[in-house]
C-alpha cells in the first residue's frame, strides 16, 4: 500500500482478453505511475 493526500491507497491493474476475462493482474502503490504497470503487463504479451 502506498500512501497519498487520502491515505493509505492501493491501485489494482488487470489486464483482460476480448472476452473481459482476467489474463492478468498486477497490485501497486497508490501514488504510483499507470503507465509503467501498463507497460510491464503489455510486454509480457505475446503476438495475435
Amino acid at each position: 500500500m502506498g500512501r497519498s493526500r487520502g491515505g493509505l491507497t492501493t491501485k489494482i491493474h488487470a489486464l483482460v482478453d476480448a472476452l473481459g476475462l482476467p489474463i492478468g493482474l498486477k497490485l501497486t502503490e497508490g501514488q504510483a505511475h499507470d503507465g509503467r504497470s501498463a507497460a510491464d503487463m503489455l510486454d509480457g504479451l505475446g503476438e495475435g
